[in-house]
């Protein structure tokens, strides 16, 4: 197999003569040019015994065998083999890791990595072997956790490391004490570089890891199931952070003694927390809280927690206790609905920006905006995450002074969190999306239903797309037979109606239906892809019919209630008219027989009164 792979030819050694002070005594020198490429021969590597094993992998302890003209080396490298791949992928792998090689070579906070090569069939990356890790230091402490400057000083480290690799644009997606390599001067160094993520795209034999790509216990939401859920960004790493932080402090990994299932449920569906550790400080402790937001665009980015891990370091005694005001802060919050301060610092303004003012996360636009266009002309000069700007608004003679968190930057025509569509559809994924990135050069990263990652594209590919929002009643278009997700039906089969309870980074819909009566596990929330619905309001419905149908989707009794009023209604008709004809027929009852005996007494006084006046005449 090893034979298969397209390795890259190496560069040969070659000779330059050295000028040592006397031109004519020149020293010749062999010069082995520095390694360009990562394929290693598989002959070069002799594994050992194996040290370690992980979700992707197992680790070995090798040996590599480096020579050339001018030098013949052995180093003791750490292997990691991945599972088995499929031949055709493979190559597609090795090709990824090359792309990556030398830049990830020229990072300070990543392990070394020596090259990538095939043995017994399976991919084998050799990177530089380090006695120990942060897992294991805290494996040898008291409690199986470490002290407070301890973690401060790591965490600066890992994020140092982390922003390295941000910046070449991998993730690492395995984020965990195990992988946080310690060198003689107790160093750190990320010792995974983002083998999730280059296997991204690539069948994998294990269908749970197909679904999944990282540790279940310091996985983000959006991990699982990416296509659906995601998509995977640099905050996602975020999560993996905050989650090694906690067990750091507290010696418990996040969601111990729970089955995949039960963290999957706990993270995704439930949106739970790993327990914060108190007497931290301010600053840490806020930006832990933030590395678990469940809207990936709400955590922090990898500058703030370097920001706040360096200024609370001066503040934390030799004996762990720091040094604070006596009080606990309170949290800052923002001033737009659904944002964190987090999410509001990542686009700062600049003069010239057009803006508008910045809408609720998630929630339908009001109908009157503070400031519905303008240009921003002048910064405050202590602009800060709570500074301010001037906007020159048409019409308006003064520019007024707005604070920066309440606006947002529109260029050509979008901003960050509207919903886009394709102009040309792709069939591999949802045409639309939401809107994640809009740079001033036009670029933009759009997440959509289907992409593990951000799609990155321009502008001029985009269009506006109709938004969704929290609360909003929506069915499947009479024109999808075969939604892309399971969606119930009603009786005679037409699509049920729904009610959106949460809106994904992504676009992806999570919609509830209340209009529907379920018993036991049986589910009520099931996702929706934003291009195969249509909302559905009581304006909206046409007929008298239709409305009342509409009713019924806003909670499942509404159907029996209606049917309890009508019977109610109709029995109380019923007693109603039942009451009143009994009445009338009373009534005429007793008139009935009063007529009936003073007509009587008439006919019998008359045939009386006749019949004596007969016989008085016939006498």
């Amino acid at each position: 197999m090893a034979e298969q792979i397209k390795a890259s030819k190496q560069v040969p050694s070659f000779e330059y003569e050295l000028f040592e002070g006397d031109p004519d005594h020149l020293r010749t020198v062999v010069a082995t040019p520095t390694q360009t490429k990562p394929w290693i021969n598989p002959a070069s590597l002799k594994l050992k015994h194996r040290i370690g094993r992980g979700p992707f992998g197992d680790v070995w302890l090798a040996t590599h065998h480096q020579s050339a003209d001018d030098f013949d080396e052995y180093h003791e490298v750490a292997v990691k083999m991945l599972h088995p791949l499929k031949e055709e992928h493979m190559q597609k792998f090795v090709d990824k890791f090359e792309e990556l090689f030398l830049k990830c070579r020229e990072l300070q906070g990543v392990c070394w990595l020596h090259g990538v090569s095939i043995v017994n069939g399976k991919i084998c990356i050799a990177m530089k072997f380090y006695e120990g890790s942060v897992g294991d230091q805290m494996a040898r402490s008291k409690g199986g956790k470490l002290s407070l400057p301890d973690v401060l000083r790591y965490g600066i480290q890992l994020a140092r490391g982390l922003l390295e690799l941000h910046s070449i644009g991998l993730l690492v997606l395995n984020l965990k004490p195990s992988n946080f390599l310690l060198n003689e001067q107790n160093q750190l160094f990320l010792g995974d570089f983002g083998i999730p993520y280059l296997l991204l795209g690539i069948p994998l034999s294990d269908s749970d890891m197909a679904l999944r790509l990282g540790t279940p216990n310091y996985m983000a939401p959006e991990q699982w199931e990416p296509d659906v859920r995601g998509p995977l960004s640099l905050e996602t790493d975020i999560w993996g952070f905050g989650c090694s932080m906690v067990e750091m402090l507290t010696g418990v990994q996040p969601w111990f003694g729970k089955s995949i299932e039960e963290i999957y449920h706990s993270v995704v569906i439930k949106k739970e927390k790993p327990h914060i550790p108190s007497g931290l400080p301010p600053a840490v402790e806020n930006v832990i809280n933030g590395c678990f937001e469940y809207d990936l665009r709400n955590r922090p980015l990898v500058l703030d927690i370097l920001l706040a891990f360096e200024s609370s370091r001066t503040a934390v005694n030799s004996d762990g206790g720091w040094i604070g005001l006596g009080s606990r802060p309170i949290k800052e919050k923002s001033i737009v609905s659904g944002y964190t301060t987090w999410y509001l610092s990542k686009d700062r303004l600049q003069v010239g920006d057009m803006v508008h003012s910045r809408s609720p996360l998630n929630v339908r636009k009001p109908q009157t905006m503070d400031i519905r266009e303008g240009t921003v002309v002048g910064l405050d000069n202590d602009a800060d995450k709570n500074g301010f700007v001037l906007v020159k608004v048409p019409g308006m003679h003064n520019p007024l002074r707005v604070q920066e968190s309440t606006l947002e930057r529109v260029t050509n025509g979008l901003a960050v969190g509207d919903w886009v569509r394709l102009k040309e559809e792709n069939n591999s994924h949802s045409p639309v999306g939401i809107l994640h990135l809009v740079q001033r050069d036009g670029t933009v990263a759009v997440g959509f239903i289907g992409l593990e990652t951000l799609w990155i594209g321009k502008s001029s590919q985009l269009q506006m797309a109709k938004a969704y929002y929290l609360g909003q009643f929506v069915r499947l278009k009479a024109n999808v037979f075969t939604p892309q997700f399971e969606w119930p039906r009603k009786r005679g089969g037409a699509w049920a109606t729904g009610r959106i309870s949460e809106v994904l980074p992504n676009g992806c819909l999570v919609v509830e239906f209340p209009g529907r009566f379920v018993l036991g596990n049986e589910p009520n929330r099931f996702l929706a892809d934003p291009a195969e619905v249509e909302s559905v309001s009581f304006d909206t419905c046409p007929g008298v019919v239709e409305k009342y149908q509409h009713i019924e989707d806003f909670h499942w009794a509404v159907r029996p209630l209606a049917i309890a009023f009508g019977l109610f209604t109709a029995i109380k008709l019923t007693m109603s008219v039942g009451c009143s004809v009994s009445a009338r027929v009373k009534k005429c009852r007793r008139n009935g027989h009063d007529g009936h005996a003073g007509s009587k007494s008439g006919w019998r006084h008359r045939i009386f009164r006749d019949g004596v006046t007969t016989a008085g005449s016939t006498r």
